[in-house]
C-alpha cells in the first residue's frame, strides 16, 4: 500500500465516527425530514411521470446535490428522454452527478447510487356529487429514497478523501412507467456505464420495523458480499439489513442487473399504505430512517475503498456478450418498445405469474436449500416464450422449478425495434427464500 492509501486509511478511521454524534444525527434527521416533506407536498400534485411535478421534484434534487458540492453531469433540465404511452409522448428525466474519487488509479471506477423522484400523481373523483382530487403523495415511494441520495451525497462530499473510486448520484424518472429513466440511463445516457462496478439502489426506505424490516437484495454471491457487510458491522452502525426474501419488487436495480452489473437493492419494503394516498410524512419513521442511512453510507464506503470489486463481474465490455446473438435474437435493452407482459412490466410477470404460481419443492424445504435462480428466455414474435434455460444455477431442484413456471408463461406483447415486432432475450432472477416458521 502506498504512503498516501496509507495516510488516507489512517485519516478514514479517524472520520468514520463523524455520523453518529449528537449534532450530526440531529442534522441528519432535520434534512431527511425537510426533503420528504417537500417531495410529497400538495404543491408537487403527486409527481406524476411527465407531469409539472415530476419537474420540480427533479429539480430540487438537482438544487441539492449541487448544494452538497457535487458536481452535476446534466444541466437543471436533466438527461431528457420521451416515452410513448397510448400514442402520446410524456417527457421525462434523470439527475446525474458525481463525487470524484481521491485515487489515481481508481477514480475511473464508479459506483452508482440511485433513487426514482417520480410517482403516481393524481387521481380525480366524486364525492357526494363534489369533485375531488386525491393526492398520491408518496412519502414512502419513493421521496424517502430520494431523501436518502441527497444525505449520502452530503456525507460523501464531507468525506470525500475517504472515497477512493468515484461516485455518481442519480435520480431516476418515470420509474413508474416500467423504469423507463433507469432503463434509459443504462442503456443509452451514460457512456461510462462499463466502468460502473457496482449499483445502490434507494426505494421505500421510510417505513422500517418490526414488520417491514431493513432489507438488502443483491445477485452477488455470498462469499463475496458477506466480507462487505463484516467490515460495515465494524463502523459505527446500529443496525443491519436482512436477506430480501421472494417479496422483494423490481425496482431501478432491473436494467443494471440485466447489464450484468453488480446490485444492491436497500429498502424496507411495501406495506398498506403502498400506492395510496395514505403514503403521507406523518407515517414516516424517521428515526429509522437515520440509522439505515448511517448504515448505507458505510457500506457505500466499504466498496469505494475495496482493492478489487467483484471478480465475478470483471469482465469487460469487450468481453460481454453481444447484445444481438445468433438467429435474430436482440437483447431486452436494444428494444426501443419493450416486451410487456399483460401491458406491463417484468416485475408484473414475476409478481402476478412467477411468484404467485411458483411451487418451492418439498425436497428442497427439507434439505433448506434456497438461493437466486438466473432464467434466461427468448419471447418470440408472436409472444410466445422458448427457449427457457438456467444461467446461474442453485440446485437442480430449484432450478427446475424455476424454468417450469416460466416455460408455461402466458403470451407476452413482443418487443419491437423501429416498429417491427423482434425476438427478445430476458434474464430474470426467481428467488428461492426459507423462512423459520
Amino acid at each position: 500500500m502506498s504512503i498516501m492509501r496509507r495516510l488516507l486509511t489512517f485519516a478514514f478511521f479517524i472520520a468514520i465516527a463523524f455520523p453518529v454524534s449528537g449534532e450530526s444525527y440531529d442534522l441528519l434527521r432535520r434534512n431527511l425530514k425537510s426533503h420528504i416533506q417537500y417531495l410529497s407536498s400538495d404543491v408537487l400534485q403527486g409527481r406524476k411521470t411527465g407531469t409539472k411535478g415530476e419537474k420540480m421534484a427533479a429539480e430540487y434534487l438537482y438544487d441539492a446535490l449541487e448544494s452538497n458540492g457535487v458536481i452535476m453531469l446534466t444541466d437543471r433540465n436533466g438527461q431528457d428522454f420521451t416515452i410513448m404511452n397510448d400514442g402520446d409522448s410524456i417527457h421525462s428525466r434523470n439527475i446525474v452527478g458525481i463525487i470524484e474519487g481521491c485515487d489515481s488509479l481508481l477514480r475511473d471506477e464508479y459506483i452508482v447510487v440511485g433513487a426514482h423522484f417520480d410517482h403516481l400523481g393524481t387521481n380525480n373523483l366524486m364525492v357526494d356529487g363534489t369533485p375531488v382530487t386525491q393526492i398520491f403523495a408518496g412519502a414512502d415511494d419513493n421521496a424517502s429514497g430520494v431523501a436518502t441520495l441527497i444525505e449520502l451525497s452530503r456525507l460523501v462530499s464531507e468525506n470525500r478523501f475517504d472515497f477512493p473510486r468515484s461516485i455518481i448520484f442519480v435520480g431516476f424518472g418515470a420509474k413508474e412507467h416500467a423504469m423507463a429513466g433507469s432503463w434509459y440511463f443504462v442503456n443509452r445516457a451514460f457512456r461510462g456505464i462499463g466502468n460502473v462496478k457496482a449499483m445502490i439502489n434507494l426505494d421505500m426506505l421510510g417505513r422500517g420495523n418490526a414488520a417491514n424490516p431493513f432489507k438488502l437484495f443483491s445477485q452477488v454471491s455470498i462469499a463475496e458480499l458477506n466480507p462487505i457487510k463484516e467490515e460495515t458491522s465494524k463502523r459505527p452502525v446500529s443496525i443491519s439489513p436482512a436477506v430480501a426474501d421472494a417479496t422483494i419488487s423490481p425496482s431501478d436495480f432491473l436494467p443494471f442487473y440485466e447489464a450484468k452489473i453488480p446490485i444492491f437493492f436497500f429498502t424496507t419494503g411495501k406495506h398498506r399504505e403502498y400506492h395510496t394516498i395514505r403514503d403521507t410524512p406523518k407515517l414516516i419513521l424517521y428515526n429509522n430512517l437515520v440509522e439505515e442511512s448511517i448504515y448505507i453510507f458505510h457500506f457505500l464506503e466499504v466498496m469505494a475503498n475495496k482493492d478489487v470489486l467483484f471478480k465475478s463481474f470483471n469482465a469487460s465490455s469487450k468481453d460481454r456478450e453481444p447484445t444481438i446473438s445468433e438467429d435474430g435474437v436482440y437483447s431486452f435493452s436494444e428494444c426501443d418498445k419493450r416486451p410487456e407482459f399483460f401491458h406491463s412490466d417484468e416485475k408484473h410477470f414475476l409478481d402476478s405469474w412467477v411468484y404467485k404460481y411458483l411451487k418451492y419443492p418439498k425436497a428442497a424445504i427439507s434439505q433448506g436449500i434456497q438461493g437466486v435462480v438466473e432464467v434466461e428466455f427468448i419471447i418470440e414474435k408472436d409472444g410466445s416464450v422458448t427457449n427457457v434455460r438456467v444461467v446461474r444455477g442453485v440446485d437442480a431442484l430449484l432450478d427446475e422449478e424455476a424454468v417450469r413456471v416460466i416455460s408455461v408463461s402466458p403470451k407476452w406483447i413482443p418487443g419491437r425495434i423501429g416498429g417491427n415486432k423482434v425476438r427478445t432475450k430476458i434474464t430474470l432472477p426467481v428467488l428461492f427464500i426459507l423462512r423459520k416458521g
